[in-house]
C-alpha cells in the first residue's frame, strides 16, 4: 500500500521504465500505428494500489500535480449536471491539437464523461432542463450521479454505490469508434470513513495517469460534499486504483524523467 499518490505515481513510473514491454495495438484514437513506432506503446499490467486520501482538494493538487487550470475546469463540467457534447474544457486540455477529424464525428465525441455522468439529462425524453422520465435500460428507469447520492444518504453502508461509466453500447466496440477508458467508481462507506475504488481499463502513464487520479478523487470529495449536506461526519478515506493496462507512446518516451 503506497502511503501518498506521489510514492504511487512514482512505483508506476520506475514500472515501466524497467519491466515495460513494447505492445503494438494497430491504431490509436483512430490513427493506424503501421509505419509509426512512435504510436507503440511500451505497457505494464495489473496495475494496483491504495493509497491515503488527503482531506482537500489543496492536497489532492499537492500530491498529484495534474494539469491545471485545465483539471479544474474540466471537472467544474463533469458535475456541472450538463450531459455536454462535445462541452467547452477540451479545448483546453494540454495535448488537444484539433483532432476533430479522427475524434469526433458531426461535432460530437462517442461520448463525454459528463453524458455518463447524467444519461438522464442526455437521453431522448429529455426537455425543458429536466431529467427525462423516459430513459430505461433494459428492465428499469436509468440513474445518474445524483442517484448514487441519495443512495448513501439513505444507506450509508451499501455495497451498491456504483457510477458506470463504461455502458453497454460501449461493448465490443460495435460503433467502430472510441469507448471510455475509465470503466467506473465504487464507493463505499465504513464509519465516517468513504473509501473509492476506481477501475479503469486503460491508462496513458504520460497524457493522462495523473489527471484521471485527480478527477476520480475530486469526485470523492464532491461525493462526500454532497453527503456532509445531511450528515457532516463523512471523511476521505482509502484511494483505490485498478488498472488492467499501463502504458506510454514510445514518442512520448522521452518526457518520462530516468
Amino acid at each position: 500500500m503506497a502511503t501518498t499518490f506521489s510514492e504511487a505515481i512514482e512505483q508506476v513510473r520506475k514500472d515501466l521504465l524497467t519491466v515495460g514491454q513494447v505492445v503494438d495495438t494497430g491504431h490509436w484514437q483512430g490513427v493506424s500505428t503501421a509505419g509509426r513506432p512512435d504510436l507503440q506503446t511500451v505497457e505494464i499490467m495489473n496495475v494496483f494500489f491504495t493509497v491515503v486520501m488527503p482531506p482537500n482538494i489543496e492536497g489532492l493538487r499537492w500530491e498529484i500535480a495534474p494539469s491545471t487550470p485545465w483539471v479544474d475546469d474540466h471537472f467544474a463540467e463533469r458535475v456541472s449536471h450538463d450531459p455536454s457534447n462535445p462541452g467547452e474544457a477540451y479545448k483546453s486540455w494540454p495535448w488537444w491539437r484539433g483532432q476533430e477529424d479522427t475524434t469526433m464525428t458531426e461535432g460530437k465525441f462517442t461520448h463525454t464523461y459528463q453524458e455518463r455522468f447524467w444519461p438522464k439529462r442526455a437521453g431522448l425524453g429529455y426537455e425543458d432542463d429536466h431529467p427525462s422520465d423516459d430513459l430505461f435500460g433494459i428492465r428499469y428507469k436509468a440513474g445518474d450521479l445524483d442517484d448514487l447520492v441519495v443512495l448513501l444518504l439513505h444507506e450509508p453502508y451499501t455495497r451498491q454505490a456504483y457510477l458506470p461509466i463504461f455502458f453497454p453500447e460501449d461493448t465490443g466496440a460495435v460503433h467502430g469508434g472510441r469507448i471510455p477508458c475509465t470503466l467506473g467508481y465504487h464507493f463505499l462507506r465504513r464509519d465516517d470513513w468513504l473509501n473509492m475504488w476506481y477501475f479503469i481499463r486503460s491508462c496513458d502513464y504520460v497524457r493522462h495517469f495523473r489527471d484521471d487520479l485527480y478527477l476520480a478523487a475530486r469526485l470523492l470529495l464532491w461525493v462526500i460534499d454532497a453527503l456532509s449536506l445531511a450528515d457532516d461526519h463523512v471523511l476521505p478515506g482509502n484511494f483505490t486504483f485498478v488498472c488492467p493496462s499501463m502504458h506510454y507512446h514510445r514518442g512520448d518516451g522521452h518526457l518520462i524523467p530516468r
